[in-house]
Order: C-alpha cells, then sequence, then structure tokens
C-alpha cells in the first residue's frame, strides 16, 4: 500500500495543524463567492450583509464566532440556537448510566429502534419542508436528540444551516444558516455524547469543529487538498477518519490535534465515502471515483501490507458505500446504474439492483442510504420521488412522492432514534421530513 511523501511542517500560532500533503486536486474555486441572493429561498428573506467579509474570512486558518459566520436575519436567532443546543447537552445523553462511563458502540445498540416500519404509510405534509440553505445541499444530518427533529444540512457554497422543526412560532421559523467554509460542504459529524460539538468538512481543504460552548467554528486540520469524506468510528470517539486528494486516506486524532497514521492511498481516485460496520467496529468500507469499493480490517492499518479484505467492482464511479444497521449488508450506489448489495461472511456475495443514478450537474449524485433495519435502501429518483428498494425482492418496493416536492431529493438521512422519520435534500436547498 503506497505511502504519501510528507512535507515539511508549516509552523502556526492557531491550535491546529496544517496538511503534509503537496499531492491531490487543488481546491474548487468555483464554489467559493459566499452566498448568491437569487438562491435564497423562502425561509430566508433577510439581506445577507457580511457576504464579502466573511468570505474572505473563512479561508482563514483563525477561530470564527458563531455570531460573525451566522448569515441569518438577527444576531438573537443565532443566540436561540446555541442555547436549544445547549439545554440539550446538560440532559443525560440517550441511555447513559450517571455512574458508568458510556460507551458509544454500546448505546447505539440500546437506542436503535426496535420495531418495524411501515414503510408505504410514510407522508410528506406541506409544513415538513423548509428553505434550510440556498442552493444545492452535499449533505444532510438529523441532530442526535429523541426530544427534538432538528436537521443540519451542508451546501455548495460553504453554508450550515440548522432547523429545528419543532421550533414554537414564537421563536420564528426555527432556521438558522452559518458560512464557515468557502466552498462544498463534504462532510458532516456530530457525536451522540457531545452534542455541543460538530465537524464539518470542506473541498476547500478545511476541517471545522463548531463549538457551542465557545460559540465558536475552529479550524482543525488544513490541507492543500480537498477533503471529500469524513466519519467516525462507533468505537472511537477521539478519532476523525477521512479522505482527501485523489484517494488519500488520514486518521487524526483529535485530542492530540495530529496524525495517528502515516497517509494512505487507498485508491486510485478519490474517495466519496467512508463508513464503518456498528457491529464489528475493525471493518471499515470505502467507495471511489476508481469504481471500486473497498473493505478494509482497521485493525492492520498500521501495518505496511495493508490489503482490503474485499474489492467490489462497479463499472462506473461509486458515490458511496453504508453498511446496514445490523453490519451483514453492504450497499454501494454507482453512476453504472447500480446498486450493489453484498452479503456473506466476507461480502463475498455480490448481487446488483437496477436504478436509475443518472443527474446532471446541478443535481447532486444519488447515494442510497439504509433505513431503521435492513430492509430497505432509500435513494432519490429524478421525477422528484423516493425509491425504496426491498433488499428481499431485490427491486423497488414503492415510490413515496408528494405533490408538495419541486425539486429532486438527491442525500437522505433516517433520524437514529425515531424510526420512520427520513430527511430528504434537494438541490434547490430545501430539506424534506417524511414521517408515518
Amino acid at each position: 500500500m503506497q505511502k504519501r511523501p510528507y512535507n515539511k511542517r508549516l509552523k502556526s500560532e492557531a491550535p491546529l495543524r496544517h496538511s503534509l500533503r503537496t499531492r491531490g486536486k487543488p481546491p474548487d474555486t468555483s464554489t467559493v463567492g459566499g452566498l448568491r441572493h437569487d438562491l435564497v429561498g423562502s425561509k430566508i428573506r433577510d439581506k445577507l450583509s457580511k457576504e464579502n467579509s466573511l468570505s474572505n474570512l473563512v479561508r482563514e486558518p483563525v477561530p470564527i464566532n458563531m455570531k460573525d459566520a451566522y448569515r441569518g436575519v438577527t444576531t438573537g436567532s443565532n443566540q436561540q440556537l446555541i442555547e436549544t443546543i445547549k439545554s440539550l447537552s446538560r440532559k443525560p445523553k440517550l441511555d447513559e448510566k450517571a455512574d458508568q462511563k458510556p460507551n458509544f458502540c454500546d448505546v447505539d445498540k440500546m437506542t436503535r429502534p426496535s420495531f418495524s416500519v411501515d414503510i408505504d404509510s410514510l407522508r410528506l405534509e406541506p409544513e415538513s419542508i423548509a428553505q434550510v440553505v440556498p442552493g444545492r445541499i452535499l449533505n444532510v444530518k438529523f441532530f442526535p436528540a429523541r426530544e427534538m427533529k432538528m436537521v443540519v444540512a451542508g451546501n455548495m457554497h460553504g453554508n450550515i444551516g440548522f432547523w429545528n422543526a419543532d421550533a414554537k412560532e414564537e421563536d420564528g421559523e426555527g432556521l438558522y444558516v452559518y458560512q464557515p467554509h468557502s466552498g462544498r460542504v463534504s462532510g458532516i459529524v456530530i457525536e451522540p455524547f457531545t452534542r455541543s460539538k460538530m465537524i464539518t468538512s470542506c473541498y476547500d481543504g478545511f476541517i471545522k469543529l463548531m463549538d457551542i460552548e465557545k460559540e465558536l467554528f475552529d479550524s482543525i486540520y488544513i490541507s492543500n487538498s480537498p477533503i471529500h469524506a469524513i466519519c467516525q468510528s462507533p468505537g472511537d470517539r477521539n478519532s476523525l477518519y477521512f479522505a482527501e486528494g485523489s484517494g488519500y486516506f488520514e486518521i487524526w486524532d483529535l485530542r492530540a490535534g495530529k496524525s495517528s497514521s502515516s497517509s494512505r492511498k487507498l485508491h486510485g481516485n478519490m474517495i466519496n465515502s467512508i463508513d464503518f460496520n456498528s457491529e464489528n467496529i475493525n471493518t471499515m468500507a470505502t467507495s471511489s471515483s476508481d469504481k471500486t469499493v473497498c473493505i478494509w480490517d482497521m485493525r492492520n492499518v498500521g501495518s505496511n501490507k495493508l490489503k482490503p479484505l474485499r474489492t467490489i467492482h462497479h463499472k462506473r464511479p461509486v458515490h458511496s458505500a453504508y453498511f446496514s444497521r445490523s453490519g451483514r449488508l453492504l450497499a454501494s450506489t454507482s453512476y453504472d446504474d447500480k446498486i450493489g448489495l453484498s452479503s456473506g461472511a466476507n461480502y463475498e456475495d455480490v448481487s446488483m439492483v437496477h436504478h436509475d443514478n443518472q443527474t446532471h450537474s446541478q443535481i447532486s449524485s444519488f447515494r442510497g442510504i439504509w433505513g431503521w433495519d435492513d430492509s430497505y435502501i432509500f435513494i432519490g429518483n429524478t421525477q422528484r420521488g423516493v425509491d425504496v428498494i426491498s433488499t428481499g425482492e431485490k427491486k423497488i418496493h414503492v415510490t413515496l412522492q408528494s405533490e408538495h416536492i419541486s425539486a429532486v431529493q438527491c442525500r437522505f438521512d433516517a433520524h437514529p432514534y425515531n424510526a420512520g422519520m427520513l430527511a430528504g435534500a434537494t438541490n434547490g436547498g430545501q430539506v424534506c421530513l417524511w414521517t408515518p
């Protein structure tokens, strides 16, 4: 396995480490101009007055106060979000016992929904649609809280938007928009045990930490190459796994603020997704534009002979590869109009399910995600519907449709604790909440 050569570290007074890289593609300069007023939807109505000054600030390795990064109507709304998340962080987290050190993986198993969902009953009401950010959404995540319906979305222009769907009328629309980045937001990570902290990555080469307690966006890593994907292992809350440049992979120690292993070139082209098996946390899957999905044993990550346990081949670039809830299945989505279903002890049994995955340049690539068990995969289509693929039948079971949708839903997330709640994000900056 090829190691990436290191360059001399750059000194900085800021508490971060610069990348050691010179290889890979340069940051995407076509999307670093900040917000465009003509894209702002009905839910984000006021003029974004701080555009020019902030767009320069987000490219510097300096902490940004949340009120300075806020792109909404009033600073009071910014403070409202801060207080909302702080109040959640003070509550007992999930099923954690006060006298027991929390174990990320065990708690995830305890809180996983244990009942099935009537997929055919999922509906989309008009009030369950909001314009969360301007422009195309690349990432959407549910905030990991049972007691609140809140989603986080990242777009093409470096914006991070929050939508608290439970906001009361006197609290406004529950929409909060920030600009901590200058380009495409490629990843969002929110750990259930530290809900006051969120990590985001961007094609501009920055990985940033939003710290609610400090009310800051702070840079924790800077690269000369685009960051394409980030992930945390269910069993390791102190490490961040990310992909950058043309197929390179790194593990970052969040406590020490440095790399915990040598950079590895795992693929011949950019890595589009990283995912861990929640039942076997040593097993990781990566998808790549080199037309492959690779499954890795992370116990061998320090070895010079690191090789994939299994390589799954597609005919065109692979946009994503995600393990099912049980870890027994792996779903890969490719531009070859196939969704791969891999199973078996070593994922040696591969079935290809046909699905039209073609999108044009204004629509984000489709990525099939798992719901609340191993039964169904959810993926968008170009007719503004949501195709629900049955893993048993290996075909589309039903297509969720609504007259209220005005754009294609490209990216999805299933609520980790409220079974049946599905978020779909569009190329127009909207988020749709499907519920039974």
